[in-house]
C-alpha cells in the first residue's frame, strides 16, 4: 500500500496514523525513539508491508509490471492499489475522500515536529496539490509515479505503468478488491483497528 492505503488502515487514533504515515522513513530501532502510539503506528506500517509483500494477489499483480520495473514492481502495485482505493473510496469509508484528506492534513500538520525531515519537506506539496485525492484518477496516480521516479531510484518507465494499468484495469481492480478484503481483516482482527466503513460493508 502507498500513502492512502496506510492512512486508511490506521483507524481513528491520530498518533497511530502519524506513525503509519512515516513508517518508510524510520528505520530499524529508531522506531523506539517515538512515543508509544506513534511507535505502534510505525510497527503497524511494517506489518502491513510484510503482509502485502507476501500476499498472493500482490504477487499476481506484480507480474504485470515486472518486465520494466523488475524488483521495483511492488512499488508500482502499491500505487495502483492506492488508485483503486481512492477511485472506489465510498465502498470503504463513511466519509468522502475530500473530508478524509482534509482530516489527514490537519493531523499531520499538528504533529509536524514529530515528522522526519524528509517528510516535513514534501508534506506541504502533498497538501497543496491534494495528492491523496488525485490518486482517484489515472492521470493523478501516474503523475505520482512520475514524481517518485524523478526523486528516487525508481526507473522512469511511467508510460509503461500507465499503459499496463489501462490495459489491465478490470483485472487489477478485482485483484485489489480481493486483497483489500484480506488486509482489512488483518488489521481489524490482529490490531483492533476500527475503520469507519459504510454501513453496507459487512452487512451492518
Amino acid at each position: 500500500m502507498n500513502y492512502l492505503g496506510h492512512l486508511y488502515l490506521s483507524g481513528n487514533n491520530e498518533e497511530m496514523l502519524v506513525g503509519n504515515f512515516i513508517g518508510d522513513y524510520v528505520k530499524g530501532k529508531n522506531a523506539f525513539k517515538y512515543a508509544d502510539k506513534i511507535r505502534d503506528g510505525i510497527l503497524l506500517h511494517r506489518q502491513i508491508d510484510t503482509f502485502t509483500d507476501n500476499h498472493p494477489k500482490v504477487r499476481e499483480a506484480k507480474k504485470l509490471f515486472r518486465q520494466e520495473y523488475g524488483l521495483y514492481s511492488g512499488i508500482i502495485v502499491d500505487f495502483m492499489y492506492d488508485h483503486f482505493l481512492a477511485n472506489n473510496w465510498n465502498n470503504y469509508s463513511a466519509m468522502t475522500l475530500r473530508t478524509f484528506a482534509k482530516q489527514i492534513h490537519a493531523i499531520l500538520l499538528s504533529h509536524f515536529n514529530h515528522l522526519p525531515i524528509r517528510v516535513q519537506g514534501f508534506l506541504p506539496f502533498l497538501i497543496q496539490n491534494r495528492r491523496l485525492e488525485s490518486y482517484a484518477s489515472v492521470s493523478g496516480i501516474i503523475q505520482s509515479v512520475k514524481i517518485m521516479s524523478n526523486y528516487t531510484s525508481l526507473p522512469d518507465k511511467t508510460h509503461f505503468a500507465e499503459q499496463s494499468l489501462i490495459e489491465n484495469y478490470e483485472f487489477l481492480k478485482i485483484n485489489f478488491i480481493d486483497f483489500m478484503n484480506d488486509i482489512i481483516e488483518f488489521v481489524t482482527t490482529t490490531h483492533d483497528i476500527i475503520l469507519q466503513k459504510p454501513k453496507f460493508i459487512g452487512g451492518d
